[in-house]
């Protein structure tokens, strides 16, 4: 009677080992497969290739339309917040690099036609390409608005 129960015992294992195992790989077939870091990255850094790894997450965990997708979308970027390790990353959470920094010299550029000209001015807001900022014109001292160039330079007026 020993070895009966024995059997019937190992055989529950086996059962168990086996449905375990088929759960597995369900829930690896119902993932999706998303960058996720693989390190802590903390808010200011640019986000490199060697900081992202690819991570399978649950469908149904948080893996929204405005989770990064792939590698290519992260890498340059700078991190918002902190992003830990084995988590989707938001799209939210991270933005392009600042080319204009607050407090730093500006390059400030009005186009009109044939008409171009050219000053220095003080940048009062940090911002990235395509960004409207605040720039203090330092001969007259008077505060310009504009959108900054891909180049890093302050348009202001007509585009």
């Amino acid at each position: 009677m020993n070895s009966l129960q024995l059997k019937s015992w190992s055989s529950r294992l086996v059962v168990a080992a086996v449905l375990c195992l088929a759960g597995v790989l369900s829930a690896r077939a119902a993932g999706v497969q998303v960058p996720v870091p693989r390190i802590t990255i903390y808010p200011g850094q640019v986000l490199e290739e060697g900081m992202l790894v690819e991570g399978v997450v649950q469908s149904s965990t948080a893996v929204r339309a405005s989770t990064a997708s792939s590698n290519d979308v992260l890498v340059g970027k700078v991190a918002r917040l902190t992003l830990l390790p084995g988590h989707p990353i938001d799209l939210g959470a991270v933005r392009e690099p600042f080319v204009v920094t607050q407090g730093q010299a500006a390059l400030i550029k009005f186009q009109s036609g044939a008409l171009t000209i050219t000053g220095s001015g003080l940048a009062l807001q940090s911002g990235g390409a395509g960004d409207a900022v605040s720039v203090r014109n330092v001969d007259s001292g008077r505060t310009i608005k504009g959108t900054i160039g891909a180049d890093g330079v302050v348009h202001v007026g007509d585009p």
